[in-house]
C-alpha cells in the first residue's frame, strides 16, 4: 500500500466514525435491537483490524530498527507503550493488546476470523488467547480449531463456560503445561486496591488456591459465630474481621495506619467545602476528609501535617530543586502529591519511579519542573530510541504539563491534576494567545 492509499483509508475510516453519531434513531424496537447487534459486530471487526495493524506496526518497526543497526534483542522495545497511547489505554493494557495481536495473527487464525466476522467479541477472544498462552503453538492451534473453526460452537456459550471449556481442553492436550502454569502463577500473588463508588475501596488479593480459600473460610467462620450478637450483617462482619486481623487494631474504626489525605487549609479548618484527595484513591468530600483526620486523632494515631505551598492565582504547587543525580525523598513526595499517578497519558498506574524528562546525562536538572512520576513500564519505554519527553509550566493555568513524543512522531500531552480545592480561572482564547506571545517575547 502506498502513502496515497493509506491516506485514503484513513479518510474513509474517519468519515465512517463521523457518520455513526448522525444515524437517525431506530423506528421500532426490532430495528433498535438489530442495530445494537450489528454495532457489536462492528466493534469486534474493528478489534480484529486493530490486531492486523498492530502486527504491521511491529513489522515496520523491526525493519526500520534493523536498518539502523539496533541489536535484535532491543528491537521493538517500547512498542507496547506506543500501542497503549494510540488506544488511550494504560501501559499494562498496551502489553496485553500487543500479545493479543501476536497470538491472533501468528497462532490463532480461526479466532481472528471469528472476531472479524462479529461471531466473537473482543473480550471472549481475549479469554481464548489468555487461557492458551502457556501451550505450545501446536496445542494452541488445536484449541483454536476446535472452538472457532465452526462458530456455531460459540452460540449461547457464556464467558465462564467458554473459559472452563478452554481450560478443560488445555488440560486434555497438555496436563503438565497446566500444572507448570499453576506452579508459576504462585509467583504472581499480590494485593492491590482500586477506587470504588461512594468513598469505598476495593481491596483485592490474588493468592494460591489453598491460601485464598483458607482466608475466606476463616473470615466466614468468625462471621458465622458473630452474627446475631450485634446489628451488623454477615458480610459486614467478614469485612470488619479482615481489617482487624490484618491491621491488628481492636476494631475496624481505630486504625494506626498512615493514609495520605491532601486538602486545602480552608477545608482542614472547616471553612471550605472543596473536595480533598486521598493518595491512591482519588477525591473525597471535605466532610469525609475532616472526619478521617478527627478519627485518627481520637485513636491516638500518629497524625502528621505537611504543608505544600501553591501559587495564589494558578494553584500550581511550588517547585523544589536539587542538584543531586537521584531524586531525594522530599522531591519524590512532592511529585507524588503533584502527579498522583503515572504521568503518561491514560495510565493510572501507581508511581514506581521518578525520572528526568530531559535526561540528566544531557544536563537535565533534578527538579520538580523536569521530573515526573511514572510506572515502571512507561519509564522503561521512554528510554528507547525515538521517545522524547518535554515538560513545561504554563502561565495560563500554572499547571505542569508533560508532552510525550513517540517514535512515529505522535504527541500526547498530560497535565498534572489541580490541587484539591483549586479551580482554574476562566481564560478567554484571546487572553491565552496574548499570554503565549508575552512568554515568547
Amino acid at each position: 500500500m502506498n502513502d496515497g492509499d493509506g491516506d485514503a483509508t484513513m479518510v474513509a475510516l474517519q468519515s465512517f466514525l463521523s457518520l455513526l453519531p448522525e444515524l437517525p434513531a431506530a423506528g421500532d424496537e426490532a430495528a433498535a435491537i438489530d442495530r445494537i447487534s450489528v454495532l457489536e459486530a462492528i466493534k469486534a471487526g474493528c478489534a480484529a483490524a486493530q490486531a492486523v495493524e498492530t502486527m504491521r506496526l511491529e513489522e515496520l518497526r523491526v525493519e526500520s530498527e534493523s536498518a539502523v543497526g539496533v541489536p535484535k534483542a532491543r528491537q521493538g522495545r517500547g512498542l507496547a507503550a506506543e500501542v497503549a497511547l494510540a488506544r488511550k489505554a494504560s501501559g499494562s493494557a498496551g502489553g496485553r493488546h500487543l500479545g493479543f495481536a501476536r497470538a491472533l495473527m501468528h497462532e490463532m487464525p480461526h479466532t481472528r476470523a471469528a472476531l472479524a466476522s462479529g461471531a466473537l467479541t473482543e473480550w471472549r477472544a481475549t479469554i481464548l488467547v489468555r487461557e492458551t498462552a502457556h501451550l505450545t503453538p501446536h496445542d494452541r492451534g488445536e484449541i483454536d480449531r476446535r472452538m472457532c473453526a465452526d462458530v456455531s460452537v460459540l452460540e449461547g456459550v457464556g464467558d465462564r463456560a467458554l473459559d472452563a471449556e478452554v481450560k478443560r481442553i488445555a488440560y486434555e492436550l497438555d496436563p503438565q503445561a497446566v500444572v507448570d502454569r499453576h506452579a508459576h502463577a504462585v509467583k504472581d500473588r499480590r494485593v492491590s486496591t482500586r477506587p470504588a463508588p461512594d468513598g469505598m475501596v476495593r481491596l483485592s488479593a490474588l493468592l494460591p488456591l489453598v491460601s485464598g480459600i483458607s482466608v475466606y473460610a476463616a473470615l466466614k467462620k468468625q462471621a458465622d459465630a458473630t452474627v446475631g450478637g450485634d446489628d451488623r450483617t454477615h458480610a459486614q462482619v467478614m469485612a470488619d474481621a479482615l481489617v482487624e486481623r490484618v491491621t491488628g487494631a481492636a476494631t475496624a474504626d481505630a486504625l494506626p495506619v498512615a493514609v495520605n489525605v491532601v486538602m486545602s487549609d480552608e477545608v482542614l479548618a472547616g471553612n471550605g467545602s472543596a473536595a480533598a484527595h486521598v493518595t491512591g484513591y482519588g477525591p473525597i468530600p471535605a466532610d469525609t476528609a475532616r472526619a478521617m483526620v478527627a478519627t485518627s486523632l481520637d485513636a491516638d494515631a500518629a497524625t502528621t501535617l505537611r504543608r505544600v505551598y501553591k501559587a495564589p492565582t494558578s494553584g500550581a504547587l511550588i517547585a523544589m530543586d536539587s542538584t543531586a543525580r537521584l531524586f531525594p525523598t522530599g522531591l519524590k513526595h512532592f511529585l507524588d502529591l503533584r502527579d498522583g499517578s503515572c504521568r503518561i497519558p491514560y495510565c493510572d498506574a501507581p508511581i514506581a519511579e521518578y525520572d528526568h524528562a530531559d535526561p540528566h546525562a544531557r544536563g537535565g536538572a533534578t527538579s520538580a519542573a523536569n521530573g515526573g512520576g511514572m510506572c515502571l513500564a512507561h519509564n522503561r519505554a521512554k528510554q528507547n530510541p525515538g521517545w522524547r519527553m518535554t515538560t513545561a509550566d504554563h502561565t495560563d493555568t500554572g499547571r505542569h504539563t508533560a508532552t510525550i513524543t513517540t517514535p512515529t512522531g505522535r504527541t500526547h500531552v498530560s497535565r498534572a491534576p489541580a490541587p484539591p480545592g483549586h479551580h482554574d480561572e476562566t481564560v478567554s482564547l484571546v487572553e491565552r494567545q496574548l499570554r503565549s506571545l508575552l512568554d515568547a517575547a
